[in-house]
């Protein structure tokens, strides 16, 4: 494990019953029903959670990218994350695509940004040789 200077924070959730319970935060901010994927349950799945998390991360690795950069995010920047669950001879798995849109830069200054994000977003990190993923500039 990686030598940490400073927990910047702790999300902290109570999950009961897996993909088809329930999952709340300590702090009640977060509090969904979960159903598993394709089925007609009313809640949330894993996939959608994972998804969004990564896009909000990302989209924030862009920011910090720009700063640094000295560039504007657009403010119609927006990043669709989709998350595959997958079955291969009995053996589930993740994959993942990115699909960032940055209107109105020029695609090298976008091209960086995404580049410099994935670079820096703690979820990139956490499954860089994990799973499989695309990131794509459209």
């Amino acid at each position: 494990m990686t030598q940490t200077d400073k927990v910047l924070y702790t999300g902290k959730t109570h999950t009961t019953g897996g993909r088809d319970g329930a999952s709340r935060s300590s702090d009640g901010r977060l509090d969904v029903k979960l159903s598993s994927p394709g089925t007609s349950g009313a809640g949330t799945n894993p996939e959608q959670l994972f998804a969004a998390g990564w896009s909000a991360c990302f989209e924030g690795a862009i920011g910090l990218a720009a700063r640094k950069m000295k560039v504007a995010v657009p403010p119609d920047a927006a990043i669709d994350a989709e998350v595959d669950l997958c079955l291969v001879d009995g053996a589930y798995f993740l994959q993942a695509r990115l699909n960032v849109s940055l209107p109105g830069l020029e695609h090298d200054v976008a091209q960086a940004l995404v580049e410099a994000a994935d670079q820096t977003c703690p979820y990139s990190k956490a499954t860089r040789g994990n799973i499989d993923v695309v990131i794509n500039l459209v």
